[in-house]
């Protein structure tokens, strides 16, 4: 990705807010859970385990994403959240990577995944 432009690497950005925006439903997060589905919902932990179904691939994530039962409990990849800033980095030399993502991929964001309490 570093080789890539920083527009690229902006739009690399983009795309991962919207999957991880499109993952964040109260569905998925209960599926994420495995068989502990009392522990409380961990707005950090849904991110990054949502991260590691994005890494797992295309197919991974259209299975998951169409049938929630197919969240894998306990797998996370936090790492994929910082692949843009350190390709910007590495291609610029800059510390800091300013860009607004497309999408708010913190959890709870999709409104449309959370039913109103």
């Amino acid at each position: 990705l570093s080789g890539m432009t920083e527009e690229v690497i902006r739009k690399f950005q983009d795309i991962l807010s919207e999957k991880l925006w499109c993952l964040d439903t109260e569905a998925h997060a209960l599926a994420s859970l495995g068989n502990d589905v009392n522990k409380p919902i961990s707005v950090d932990y849904f991110l990054y385990d949502r991260c590691y179904v994005i890494a797992m691939g295309a197919s991974f994530y259209e299975k998951v994403l169409h049938d929630p039962s197919e969240f894998p409990a306990g797998c996370s990849f936090e790492e994929l959240l910082y692949v843009a800033t350190a390709a910007f980095e590495k291609k610029t030399g800059k510390t800091y990577f300013l860009h607004v993502p497309a999408f708010d991929y913190e959890t709870y964001s999709n409104e449309i995944g959370w039913p109103e309490p």
